[in-house]
């Protein structure tokens, strides 16, 4: 089986890398391949990832390359995780937000519709070279950002052979089982919602509910992501939040703490990832491998605990380090290789998928793309039944929704009207002047991907 990543030269390759050679024998994958049009950072972090493979696996065939036909070809499966423009574009897109007020989070604020804008265009060729060139039947799974916005504007544009994924739930409910010190896999979750904008309405461990003893024990808000809110908030709402709903429920503490910090998200990325590259690029990352994995370790674990701290003001606290053999906590990767599992093993489970809702949730359209808990039969994805929900969170979903079907129009069509009228409605930007401002800007800021708009 031949399993292609379109954006394997980017700096977490060595997470994925890790996470398909420990599952590769089990899954039947014989060739990986990581495919990136940025040649230095292929050089760098796909070597890094080619040799935690070799190591892990040497049975597995692992590819570098930048011809993303040759990557494609004959594929099963194909993972994208891209980053147009990189992470200097990313900056831009955040601080234009930030100059009118609005939040800048490049997936659940403003910036996401920017990103959006250059990701669809390229996301969209490769799937057409999926179409043209991979296996009958493959699956692409799709990790770039903002998930909600491109996943749905893929299936508008017809490539219902797309998922969207995502690791924060499974990594919420992973922190569940260390929390209760309960084996991996144990903790199961009925999810519902949209990609970073999600709740849990059950979390089962081995078997027994804990929803409502997760909401109440002192421990989660300081051992788990539920730290970035008040267990006031979590009872009104009956559910364990996804973290990036913080940028909901406390719009006004995470601007003011962003505008107020020495640096956005993105900078702080962008200065680590430049730095970080600039010292791996003094050294043969092959041949001095330890030493390259010194560096990253070193820099990606200042990035790790700085996660969300800039937006909270909660910085996580820890030593980290990249433990090639220790157990996979699985990622993003994690996700695709679950289906892959379930779809091979024969035996239908349950994962959680963004995916067209069908009649999942009530009060959506049978297009619209939600994320929820599936079962995998047969290879496909089918949505849970949720019915109806709970109506406070509903109207925060539908809102939202309704943002990201005009977000999708807006990309296809290349309507500026559309446009507006998307980000007027977004949550988080709820403005028809600052939503024209902010149309305007991105629309230049883009032009060298997008062209112009009517």
């Amino acid at each position: 089986m031949k399993l292609a990543v379109i954006g394997g030269g980017g700096v977490r390759s060595m997470f994925l890398a890790k996470s398909i050679a420990q599952k590769a024998a089990q899954l039947g994958i014989t060739d990986l391949v990581f495919m990136d049009n940025n040649e230095q950072k292929l050089k760098i972090y796909g070597t890094m990832a080619q040799t935690v493979a070799a190591r892990i696996d040497s049975r597995l065939r692992f590819t570098l390359t930048t011809d993303a036909k040759a990557a494609v070809q004959d594929a099963d499966y194909v993972i994208t995780t891209i980053r147009v423009g990189e992470d200097d574009m990313r900056v831009k897109d955040e601080r234009i937000a930030l100059s009118k007020g609005v939040l800048g989070q490049e997936t659940t604020g403003a910036a996401g519709f920017s990103f959006a804008m250059r990701s669809v265009g390229a996301l969209a060729d490769y799937c057409e070279l999926v179409k043209a060139c991979a296996k009958p039947g493959c699956k692409v799974f799709n990790f770039t950002n903002p998930a909600g916005v491109v996943s749905q504007t893929l299936r508008d544009l017809g490539y219902d052979f797309t998922y969207g994924i995502c690791d924060a739930p499974s990594g919420m409910l992973r922190s569940f089982e260390k929390l209760y010190g309960a084996p991996e896999g144990s903790a199961k979750g009925e999810l519902y919602g949209l990609n970073h904008l999600s709740y849990f309405q059950s979390v089962t461990i081995n078997g027994e509910e804990k929803l409502r003893d997760l909401i109440e024990d002192d421990r989660a808000y300081a051992e788990t992501d539920l730290r970035y809110f008040e267990k006031s908030l979590l009872r009104e709402r009956h559910a364990i939040l996804n973290e990036y709903l913080y940028y909901y429920y406390y719009r006004e503490k995470a601007v003011a703490n962003i505008l107020h910090a020495p640096q956005t998200r993105g900078e702080q990325i962008a200065e680590i990832n430049r730095r970080m590259t600039a010292e791996l690029s003094q050294i043969d990352v092959a041949r001095d491998f330890d030493k390259a994995l010194a560096i990253f370790e070193r820099w990606y674990g200042e990035r790790e605990n700085n996660y969300m701290a800039a937006e909270s003001g909660v910085k996580r606290q820890g030593q980290w380090s990249f433990d090639m053999f220790g157990k996979d906590d699985g990622g993003y990767a994690g996700v695709a290789l679950k289906f892959m599992e379930i779809a091979r093993g024969g035996q239908p489970d349950s994962m959680i998928l963004c995916v067209p809702n069908g009649g999942a949730i009530d009060g959506l359209l049978p297009t619209d793309v939600v994320e929820v808990t599936c079962d995998i039969v047969g290879g496909e994805a089918i949505p849970h039944r949720f019915g109806q929900v709970d109506a406070q969170n509903l109207e925060l979903i539908r809102r939202v929704k309704n943002y990201e079907r005009l977000a999708s129009e807006a990309i296809r069509t290349k309507s500026r009207t559309r446009a507006v009228e998307a980000l007027t409605l977004h949550p988080l930007v709820g403005s028809y002047s600052l939503a024209t401002a902010l149309v305007k800007d991105y629309l230049a800021l883009n032009r060298a991907y997008t062209g112009d708009w009517a």
